[in-house]
């Protein structure tokens, strides 16, 4: 990977900026560079074949000066340690901005799932866990789903870790199947989420979401529903969708039961045939002529080679790190509203906490009080974002509504350091 693109040194760079805005203490700083600890394992998996497969597995724990570390666990074959140390900072901003008591971890391991059996995924899943299990734990380090990983997953791994500790612990993972006290409502919450920021922004740019045209790079499961929610909730035309292998534009909007079809069929959305449409490149989707684009595929997405050339009016960060740092600031300049990723993705850690919660507690809530706090709790980061951005501009500094979401959470973080005595 270039190390223009390489995503750990973009996190930094956000959080260079971030700290010479807020004059942050140095010695916070140089602490909130690198992550407190970084787990590296090998894990062996008897394969159906009969031969013994290592896998390089990682777990990064950025940092838990707030709380147990938490994030997901990627399982992808072109996995890297730079990436889950990048995930695991902008974890650590996106739980403090949210104000949950959490910091910050990710994991991964380097394999192709589509190359695996459903009992190779499951050795692998469980010995993944055996080899991190003295670092993991519901007051320590807490996983969750993330790219081609699910719920299923999670299950095994929590078993996996029931079978270590000799009794359950039902907090210790997140992002279960319900019937091992996974949380109605977390399937779509990183969605959701999204969708209520974008509610927020529109209001205050006057989109009427009913009539906005919308363009969604990713066709995962973040980016299908933010297909269907902004469409079930706000009535807006989805116009443009892709996924790995391409897309699909068509001005009068996009049918879901024909995409997933297209996708069935021929392992692509860019298949999709209607009347007026055509396909495109992902990089020709991000230029479309729309009103809102949503990023929902990975990192390096909106770089500098094309920030210039993006048309919509706001730009919602569903993915981790799509737009890079160049990129933000030519956004800015261009007076395009970008939503960050560690903001407007947040809803799944926000999901996440509220499962973890309920498995402490032992008590349960049903979707409607999900969805309601998750509400609560991702507007007030929006508001918190917007008022910090309005603070610095009542100074004569203005600033991007990034930088203005890295200044609230870092500084959280770096006064709850600041308070243990860590500097």
């Amino acid at each position: 990977m270039p190390e223009e693109l390489n995503p750990f040194k973009e996190a930094q760079q956000q959080l260079d900026e971030a700290a010479e805005i807020m004059n942050l203490d140095r010695e916070a700083h140089a602490l909130l560079k690198e992550p407190r600890r970084t787990i590296m394992t090998n894990i062996p998996v008897k394969m159906r074949d009969g031969h013994t497969e290592v896998f390089q597995g990682f777990r990064v724990q950025y940092n838990d000066a707030r709380g147990p570390a938490k994030g997901g666990i990627r399982f992808h074959p072109q996995e890297t340690l730079d990436t889950v140390k990048a995930l695991a900072a902008w974890m650590t901003w996106k739980c403090s901005l949210a104000n949950i008591p959490f910091g910050g971890g990710k994991g991964g391991v380097i394999c192709d799932t589509k190359k695996m059996n459903e009992a190779e995924l499951e050795a692998l899943s469980r010995a993944y866990i055996r080899s991190i299990a003295q670092f993991i734990g519901s007051e320590k380090d807490v996983p969750a789903p993330d790219v081609y990983t699910n719920p299923q997953i999670m299950a095994w791994m929590l078993d996996e870790y029931a079978t270590i500790k000799g009794h359950n612990e039902f907090a210790m993972i997140t992002g279960k199947p319900v019937d091992l006290w996974g949380s109605e409502g977390r399937v779509d919450s990183t969605a959701l989420g999204g969708m209520f920021v974008m509610r927020e922004a529109a209001k205050r740019m006057k989109i009427n979401l009913k009539r906005a045209t919308i363009a969604v790079q990713g066709f995962g499961n973040a980016g299908k529903y933010a297909y269907e929610l902004s469409k079930e909730l706000f009535g807006s035309n989805v116009v443009a969708i892709s996924d790995s292998q391409g897309g699909v534009y068509d001005p009068e909007g996009l049918d879901l039961d024909k995409l997933e079809k297209a996708k069935k069929a021929t392992g692509s959305v860019d298949s999709y045939e209607g009347k007026n449409s055509r396909k495109v490149s992902n990089d020709e989707l991000l230029k479309l002529d729309v009103d809102i684009l949503i990023p929902a595929a990975i990192e390096n997405q909106v770089r500098g080679d094309n920030a210039d050339k993006i048309e919509a009016k706001l730009l919602l960060e569903l993915a981790n790190g799509p737009v890079t740092p160049d990129a933000t600031r030519i956004l800015f300049e261009r007076g395009v509203v970008d939503m960050p990723d560690f903001l407007v993705n947040s809803g799944g850690v926000i999901g996440s906490y509220f499962e973890w919660q309920q498995n402490v507690s032992g008590y349960y809530w049903d979707t409607e009080r999900f969805h309601s706090e998750l509400d609560r709790f991702i507007t007030k980061s929006f508001r918190d974002t917007m008022d910090m951005q309005k603070d610095y501009a009542s100074k004569g500094k203005k600033i991007p509504e990034r930088m203005a979401a890295y200044v609230i959470a870092v500084d959280r973080v770096a006064r709850a350091m600041k308070a243990r005595g860590w500097y």
